[in-house]
């Protein structure tokens, strides 16, 4: 029996983690795949106060070492569900704690075309600097038109011989210094009012198809796709002890509680206004002490 099970070892997770040891509970941390969730794959991190630049990298290592440091117990397994007396089942096994935080954070969003699956790894990426660098002087596409695509294609933009951007709307919703950015860029080349809709090659990613606001297809050909048009929750498999909105974020009644006394939420897989690290790290101290509180 632990006393709190945290499920995700992102910045929401581990800061709950480290708020739970500091009060000397007995914390268990279940991680589908590797500690520090999205903000490993930004390159540069300037929002967080008191720290003018760190890489996301950093910043997660750095807080999982904390959490280490304290003694948390960190478990590489994928959460299956929830039961209803608060065991959490995994693919490997079962655990039973006094309160639980969730805290999975979200995924990216897939394009949906025919290939994409086939590709991944093979010219399809959704983290430019986790592989960008395996397209040093080649030519490579961005899909979407937020922060993260605009960010991506900066960072692309250094390593890469040329760049598309491709965005299905006629302008960008990320911020303009971004956009400011990429305009002095002489080896991007912006494509609005367009969506990909095929993916080809054999073993490898050759070309995309484009679909023009007029109906027509045009074919580039690239060597990597990278997709940043958003991001998803996976919460179905939380939706017997939790509510869930319409876009499957978990819903809160105060911002910590969900609908389950003993299950709460911290991060951005709950319903929200604002996604940040900032915000993310306030999630997981605030729902691990009010876990402690009411566990007393």
């Amino acid at each position: 029996m632990y006393d709190i099970i945290i499920i995700g070892a992102g910045p929401a997770g581990l800061t709950s983690a480290l708020y739970a040891l500091r009060a000397n509970k007995n914390v268990l941390i279940l991680e589908a795949k590797c500690y520090g969730g999205q903000i490993i794959d930004s390159s540069k991190i300037e929002n967080y106060p008191g720290i003018e630049l760190i890489s996301g990298f950093e910043f997660a290592t750095n807080l999982y070492n904390q959490v280490k440091k304290l003694g948390g117990n960190i478990i590489y397994e994928k959460v299956i569900h929830i039961n209803e007396d608060k065991t959490v089942v995994t693919n490997k096994n079962e655990y039973k704690a006094k309160a639980i935080i969730i805290a999975t954070g979200v995924q990216s969003r897939r394009l949906n075309v025919d290939n994409e699956q086939k590709f991944i790894g093979h010219g399809v990426s959704y983290c430019a600097t986790c592989d960008g660098n395996f397209y040093k002087n080649k030519i490579v596409a961005v899909v979407g038109g937020g922060n993260t695509a605009l960010e991506d294609a900066i960072y692309l933009s250094n390593i890469a011989k040329k760049i598309y951007v491709i965005h299905r709307r006629n302008i960008f919703s990320g911020d303009a210094k971004y956009i400011e950015e990429l305009e002095n860029k002489t080896n991007v080349d912006f494509i609005f009012n367009s969506n990909v809709v095929n993916l080809n090659g054999k073993d490898y990613l050759e070309s995309i198809d484009i679909q023009h606001e007029n109906k027509q297809i045009e074919t580039i050909n690239i060597d990597g796709l990278f997709i940043a048009i958003g991001k998803i929750p996976d919460n179905n498999m939380f939706e017997n002890v939790v509510d869930l909105d319409e876009f499957g974020y978990i819903k809160t009644t105060d911002g910590l509680h969900t609908s389950t006394p003993g299950i709460y939420v911290a991060g951005d897989t709950k319903a929200k206004f604002l996604r940040q690290l900032t915000t993310a790290v306030s999630d997981g101290s605030l729902a691990s002490t009010m876990a402690i509180k009411e566990m007393n």
